[in-house]
């Protein structure tokens, strides 16, 4: 039983001083090497990403990325992509599937940017392609949910044959406040929309959501970054060892089951669990 209610859970992993992707990819992989703009039409900070090596292993690594300080986060939209940044992530990621290289995502958003101008430059073809095109990759995906992971913005980059997530981080089909506002017409009740979306690490390794679940040092990640790295660097050697085992078209094939299998174990609304 986890000492944190839901809306703690969510508070935490909003917390400003959690490590970012820039962050874990400064503290687990070398001799990075960041790729911008998507070919297309422009270059969107709030996706990162480029080859690095992982224990002199090359794989190519993407994330969402936040900021700091005020002015990192409105550089960043906040952690909001537009589709200039899924377009990018498409890229690198045929470039991965190109050179045999893992795919390593890191995913921590409130959801995709929702203006105007987002829409119109085709947000929502850009996720789709992104979904699209990670369903059938034939090299290992390993997708890390790191902080808040919402909507479809944050599963254009969580397609992946393990999804593995922070002890306090959240995964869910958008914020509490957007859920409370649709459901109840009233914002203020986000609070009691975190106690039933089920979006904890715990509730989503139970239905079957994630595959794994890292424990945070003390207090939370943002309390000691130095143990949350060394715990997700086994994680992630451990999980590319195992998915070492399967070769192209099977990475595809077990990443469709898994996908297909995931909730069925999840109560239906209204009911209570046995």
């Amino acid at each position: 039983m986890s000492r944190y209610t839901p809306e703690e859970k969510v508070k935490l992993a909003r917390d400003p001083g959690r490590p970012g992707t820039a962050d874990f990819i400064d503290a687990l992989f070398t001799n990075f090497f960041e790729q911008r703009g998507d070919r297309l039409g422009g270059e969107d900070p709030s996706i990162l990403g480029g080859i690095a090596r992982f224990h002199g292993r090359p794989v190519t690594v993407v994330g969402h990325r936040k900021g700091k300080n005020l002015e990192e986060n409105l550089r960043c939209n906040f952690g909001m992509p537009s589709p200039e940044g899924y377009r990018k992530a498409q890229r690198l990621m045929r470039q991965a599937e190109k050179f045999g290289r893992p795919i390593i995502t890191f995913v921590d958003t409130p959801g995709a940017y929702p203006g105007k101008e987002a829409e119109e430059r085709g947000q929502g073809e850009a996720i789709a392609q992104c979904l699209a095109l990670m369903s059938a990759l034939e090299v290992p995906i390993i997708s890390v949910i790191t902080g808040e992971g919402n909507s479809g913005g944050a599963l254009a980059l969580a397609v992946a044959n393990r999804v593995l997530m922070l002890e306090h981080a959240v995964y869910s089909v958008l914020s509490p406040e957007g859920f409370a506002s649709i459901l109840w017409k009233d914002a203020s009740r986000a609070g009691e929309a975190c106690a039933v979306m089920k979006l904890t690490a715990q509730d989503l390794r139970r239905g079957g959501i994630v595959q794994g679940v890292l424990r945070e040092p003390q207090e939370g990640a943002h309390t000691n970054w130095d143990t949350m790295f060394r715990t997700l660097d086994a994680a992630l050697s451990k999980e590319l060892a195992a998915l070492d085992k399967l070769k192209g078209p099977a990475l595809a094939r077990q990443r469709y089951e898994m996908f297909r299998a995931m909730g069925q174990d999840l109560p239906l609304a209204g009911k209570e669990e046995p």
